[in-house]
């Protein structure tokens, strides 16, 4: 009798799980390694920096990585990006047994993890559009959300309760063996690959041609042109909230661990309620609306609450409603594209605007330290003043940056294809 892999709604929810797991696993490592480099260093810029050297390689190499997508089997890639970031954890755990771990070794391990993730989300993306049909798109992008916001409520008070009882090896040991799981749950699944249509027909051709064709896709669409302007003035912003979220808390609590874990772990709460509330219900019809409404209570309820707060409780409201509307402006940001977008073409596509948006984000991630260490430290007293301040400053840009887009026609219209 020959056994079928599982296909569909069952196998997204398989992969699902082996990410919940995966994503538990890292996170843990990387909030081991934010304390260990505080520890070392005690500077917001040193956070900053080992999150920008993440984050460019990914900037650098998605529209590439987009269009060998398209050319390959996505779930080979899939597999092969999960393979590659446990890697990078396999070197850092070599390096810190061996006595020899520096912050720089964060540095090039963060580019290595970079790299892979390029491949990584345009592959997870285009992935769903293939195994699931439209309607269930927005709760898909729901349950990666709240993949994403489990791993942050466990992970912390894991990673935390855990660095009482072993050191960071501990914690990469576990890291290493959660990546298993989830290339288990690649294995025995079937992702088909998309039909070609007219316009993966027409942006055939040589890989440098490919990769403009995602730029050209976009340009030519107005809304999404305008929605992609929208979230890198948006992103730029929300980048130096979140980049700062860690030190914000370390240099207000004394650089207590459980302060951090607890804001952490709340503000993962946060994220499992509104993906969980995105899952069951499905977002507003206009798909739009979820992305606009969750900005703007992102910026007003999560990052000017962190701003304001000098204490672990008023942290915990901040980081629960910026985590809280995230899924709703991803998920909505990322459904609305699937459904607008030919599935042959959404690698090129989708990696065409993850660089537009994530060149600003990374910028926004490099200058976060040294504004809130340098620039408004200087204003404000240094300390804990500069980054409260720095914060403040990124909820009122991120605010005007979607109450702009609010205002905007071409956004409002964005998902109607044209």
């Amino acid at each position: 009798m020959k056994i079928h892999p599982p296909e569909g709604m069952r196998a997204f929810t398989l992969i699902w799980f082996g990410q919940v797991v995966s994503l538990v696993g890292s996170a843990m490592t990387w909030f081991a390694f934010t304390l260990w480099a505080w520890q070392k260093t005690g500077q917001p810029t040193a956070l900053s920096t080992i999150s920008f050297f993440t984050f460019l390689p990914t900037v650098l190499f998605t529209p590439v990585a987009g269009a060998l997508v398209d050319r390959w089997n996505r779930k080979r890639v899939m597999m092969l990006s999960d393979s590659a970031a446990a890697l990078g954890t396999l070197a850092a755990l070599i390096l810190y047994l061996g006595g020899w771990l520096q912050i720089w070794h964060l540095y090039l391990i963060g580019v290595l993890a970079g790299f892979f993730m390029a491949f990584q989300y345009p592959a997870y993306q285009a992935a769903v559009t293939t195994m699931l049909p439209e309607r269930h798109y927005a709760r898909a992008q729901g349950m990666l959300g709240l993949a994403t916001a489990l791993s942050g409520i466990l992970a912390p008070v894991l990673a935390a309760a855990l660095l009482g009882v072993m050191d960071m090896a501990g914690i990469m040991f576990i890291d290493l063996a959660t990546f298993g799981v989830a290339l288990a749950t690649l294995l025995v699944v079937f992702i088909p690959q998309p039909a070609v249509s007219a316009a993966g027909r027409e942006g055939r051709g040589s890989l440098g041609g490919e990769i403009l064709f995602g730029f050209r896709y976009i340009f030519r669409h107005p809304g999404l042109r305008a929605l992609t302007s929208m979230f890198a003035f948006a992103y730029f912003f929300i980048a130096i909230a979140a980049t700062l979220l860690a030190p914000l808390v370390l240099s207000g609590s004394g650089e207590s661990r459980a302060a951090l874990a607890t804001v952490q772990s709340v503000g993962a709460v946060g994220g499992v309620v509104g993906g969980g509330l995105l899952s069951l219900w499905g977002g507003f019809r206009r798909r739009v609306y979820n992305v606009l409404w969750g900005g703007i209570g992102a910026c007003l309820l999560g990052m000017l609450t962190l701003g304001l707060g000098g204490s672990v409780l008023v942290w915990a409201v901040g980081s629960f409603f910026f985590s809280f509307f995230e899924p709703f402006v991803e998920g909505g940001n990322m459904a609305l594209w699937q459904a607008r977008v030919e599935a042959d073409v959404q690698g090129r596509v989708f990696s065409a605007r993850h660089l537009l948006v994530q060149i600003p984000y990374s910028l926004g991630v490099l200058v976060s330290g040294p504004l809130a260490e340098y620039g408004l430290g200087g204003l404000a007293g240094g300390g804990a003043a500069g980054i409260r301040l720095a914060v403040l400053l990124a909820a009122a840009g991120g605010l005007a940056a979607f109450l702009g887009g609010a205002a905007l026609p071409s956004i409002r219209r964005a998902e109607e294809k044209t």
